[in-house]
């Protein structure tokens, strides 16, 4: 896992997960581990050779470590959360809007 510091100030954990031969999710892990609905995702469309070669898939470690910092930001940007409104109005106690 990496670290990512986002323009706020929170350290999140990146890590890369589901690759395919042109694409990779791009995981955000919010610090508190209590509150992984905070969680967030985005997916790199890859155009390297490999995209070429359906058999081929990225390697999690290379593509992590291929990111800079500008990237990590873009992603972040881009990025959703895990856990969509859905889910907060689901669970027991949530407040309706």
């Amino acid at each position: 896992m990496r670290a990512f510091t986002s323009p706020d100030g929170v350290q999140w954990g990146v890590e890369a997960r589901s690759p395919g031969a042109s694409n990779i999710m791009v995981v955000f892990h919010y610090p508190d581990a209590t509150t992984s609905r905070r969680n967030r995702y985005a997916w790199i469309n890859w155009t390297g050779t490999e995209s070429r070669n359906v058999t081929a898939r990225l390697e999690t470690k290379t593509v992590l470590e291929g990111l800079s910092d500008p990237d990590l930001g873009r992603l972040f940007r881009r990025s959703m959360p895990i856990a969509g409104v859905e889910d907060a109005l689901r669970r027991p106690g949530a407040k309706s809007r």
